[in-house]
């Protein structure tokens, strides 16, 4: 008897959106990590819900922390912090997707990266999502290209965030 074949597993998706802000680069990565997500993803784009709650313990920004992330649309994740190396990256691993995410992906790995360009700072945001199912690899070229507009969106809020934040400094 021949033993059945698995079928391979999709390869993952791998998106990420860059842009350059007018803040220093010695504050824009402890800006970032500790911002609240309900203030930095607050509304919805296409079929990406905003961001209503999050449950953690303490300030962000500590490697193996976890927070639950709560979505408008009923959904949640689990966010594992798994590398925080101050000032030019963190990362995280977003697990326990419920909600009408969850038959997309089974994890995704997220990277802040940030660097010095000038008088100012270079961000890059970037997703790596692993499929749940041959099918939903199918789809992720797709949700890619919805993702890449609703990160050049948080990058847009982000630098009115940063801003404000460094002009209520000075």
């Amino acid at each position: 008897m021949k033993a059945a074949k698995l079928p391979a597993m999709a390869s993952p998706h791998h998106v990420s959106a860059t842009r350059t802000f007018p803040v220093p680069f010695d504050g824009a990565y402890q800006q970032t990590i500790e911002w609240p997500l309900e203030e930095l993803f607050p509304k919805r784009f296409g079929p990406i819900p905003p961001i209503v709650r999050t449950d953690q313990d303490g300030t962000w920004g500590s490697v193996g922390q976890v927070r639950t992330i709560h979505l408008s649309d009923g959904g949640s994740m689990q966010e594992r912090l798994v590398r925080a190396d101050a000032p030019d990256a963190f990362g995280y691993e977003i697990t326990g997707i419920t909600g009408p995410m969850k038959p997309l992906a089974s994890r995704i790995e997220g990277t802040w990266a940030f660097e010095p360009v000038g008088t100012g700072t270079r961000i890059t945001w970037s997703w790596t999502i692993h499929a749940k199912s041959s099918a939903s690899a199918l789809i992720l070229p797709v949700f890619g290209l919805i993702w890449k507009g609703y990160a050049r969106r948080a990058l847009d809020h982000l630098e009115g965030l940063l801003l404000s934040a460094g002009s209520a400094e000075t």
